[in-house]
């Protein structure tokens, strides 16, 4: 329902931050990762991604500082076992990369550390990931935040022009989506090349 709400920031605390978006305050529920990004971003015009949930007696926005951050809480929320608040904790304490990592190379006992997340849970957590997370050479699919925040674009924008979700994320996950000098590819670039591919 809620793709991003984009605003002035009036209120932040670790846990809460509400941006007031044409006089209405929205809260939204974020994590320390989106905490700290927040504190060092100019507060008259903040922009997050949201997550909203509805339950019976409540509704929560839970907002993201990038997509990245939002894609992974998505990922864990649809773990049996994980829920929302749980989600949060863990990307309080370990940051996308960090996460992502720990999953890609089985590391149970990194995502176990995390306060709430026993044995089985953490199990569970990287046996259900691994395969949605892309590992190249054993290094992350994609390093650093703009970078991944493209890769997410893009795979939004193939999906929407109809190829098949799950042959678009192996493909975004099987490159490094960088230029011959090393540089990220933009948006643009990797949705070219990858309607080259599909």
């Amino acid at each position: 329902m809620y793709e991003y709400i984009k605003g002035q920031l009036a209120s932040l605390e670790p846990t809460q931050a509400v941006i007031d978006c044409g006089g209405v305050g929205y809260l939204l529920e974020i994590s320390l990762n989106t905490y700290e990004a927040l504190r060092r971003a100019d507060t008259a015009q903040v922009k997050l991604y949201a997550h909203h949930v509805v339950r019976e007696d409540a509704q929560q926005l839970f907002g993201f500082y990038d997509l990245a951050e939002r894609e992974m809480f998505r990922l864990l929320v649809g773990v049996n076992g994980v829920g929302n608040q749980t989600a949060r904790v863990m990307l309080s304490s370990l940051t996308v990369n960090d996460l992502r990592t720990a999953i890609q190379t089985q590391d149970v006992r990194t995502v176990q550390r995390v306060k709430g997340i026993g044995a089985k849970t953490a199990q569970r957590i990287v046996l259900e990931l691994a395969d949605k997370i892309g590992v190249v050479g054993g290094q992350t699919a994609v390093a650093g935040g703009q970078q991944n925040q493209a890769r997410d674009e893009a795979q939004t924008a193939l999906v929407m022009l109809g190829f098949a979700k799950p042959a678009v994320e192996k493909l975004l996950s099987s490159s490094l989506w960088r230029r011959d000098d090393g540089s990220p590819m933009t948006v643009e670039e990797i949705i070219k090349e990858a309607l080259r591919r599909l």
